[in-house]
Order: structure tokens, then C-alpha cells, then sequence
């Protein structure tokens, strides 16, 4: 018998709600012990990090491609996909599976993005490269004068400099 589900479980709504949030991001799940990546997520994941393909399911009449990283040993994986460019957001359980059953019969265990990591705002030591400084700066106009300020995200070294121009900088 070839079942073809038409609503989602209360799991996969959950993620789709959390998924639409952060499109442009892979979004590392917590599901127990495991960060799981589903749809295109996870067929990107699989290949770049080297790690299995598998399906949870079906839904649509279509099979839900996963995979999935220990959580004890994620920041390796998370470490090679901030390298190649990668935003990760990161969702956690906000409380464990007894709590949820306290809530309710069906009552699924409470999740939300609790950390997003890019290339350009990685403050972990685990993640960070000794030799590299992570740069954010910005550049203001104001009454003719610019003020350009910059940070390093790592250290929190902060510099700014007010710059007067008659050229239109905007031209360079």
C-alpha cells in the first residue's frame, strides 16, 4: 500500500514554520542527539560535508531527503560550512520531550533558532581561524562628512575615523 500523506506531523510543520523564516540559511535541527537538515538542506549538507543521504518519509507523495550530524560533534561540520560560505541557523529544544508531555497528549517539543552563524559574525574560539580577523564595518554619511567605523568581531576592537570629502565618494 503506497501511502501518500497530505498533512504534515506537527515535527515537520514545526520545521517548514522555522525553515520560512531563515530561507537563505541551512538550518541545523535538533532533533535528541542529532542536528538533521531536511529538503535541499540536507542534499546540499550530504555533499559537502561528506555525511549519508537518507529520507524521513514521505510527504506529498514525495520522499523528505535528511541527514544529520551528532550534536556533541557539530562545531567540525559547522566549521566547514561557515569556510565555504555557508549561514547556518541553528535550532535548538527549548525544553525536553517529559516537559512537552506535561503540555498535552500530542504536544511537540518546543523549538526556535537560538544562534545564526556566518562566515562574518563567528565569535566561537572553536570556530575561528588564529591567523584571521573577522572585519564588520560601515560607512555613514552625514552633512557632507562621512564616518567610517569597523570591528573586529573576535576581539571587540572597535575603530572609527570621520572623513571629509568634497568629491562625491559615491563616484569612487
Amino acid at each position: 500500500m503506497n501511502f501518500v500523506r497530505e498533512k504534515n506531523t506537527p515535527l515537520m510543520e514545526q520545521y517548514l514554520n522555522l525553515k520560512a523564516q531563515y530561507q537563505d540559511h541551512l538550518l541545523f535541527y535538533r532533533l535528541g542527539d542529532f542536528y538533521e537538515l531536511f529538503f535541499d538542506d540536507a542534499i546540499k549538507a550530504a555533499k559537502l560535508l561528506n555525511i549519508v543521504l537518507t529520507k524521513r518519509g514521505n510527504l506529498y507523495g514525495q520522499e523528505v531527503p535528511m541527514c544529520g550530524v551528532p550534536a556533541h560533534s557539530s562545531e567540525s561540520y559547522l566549521h566547514k560550512l561557515i569556510d565555504l560560505g555557508f549561514k547556518v541557523a541553528i535550532c535548538d529544544q527549548l525544553e525536553t520531550a517529559d516537559e512537552a508531555k506535561s503540555r498535552g497528549y500530542k504536544s511537540i517539543v518546543k523549538r526556535d533558532v537560538v544562534q545564526i552563524v556566518t562566515p562574518g559574525t563567528v565569535v566561537e574560539d572553536s570556530l575561528l581561524e588564529d591567523k584571521n580577523s573577522n572585519y564588520l564595518a560601515s560607512i555613514v554619511k552625514q552633512n557632507g562628512e562621512y564616518a567610517i567605523g569597523w570591528l573586529e568581531l573576535s576581539t571587540g576592537c572597535m575603530f572609527y575615523t570621520r572623513v571629509f570629502v568634497f568629491a562625491n565618494i559615491s563616484t569612487m
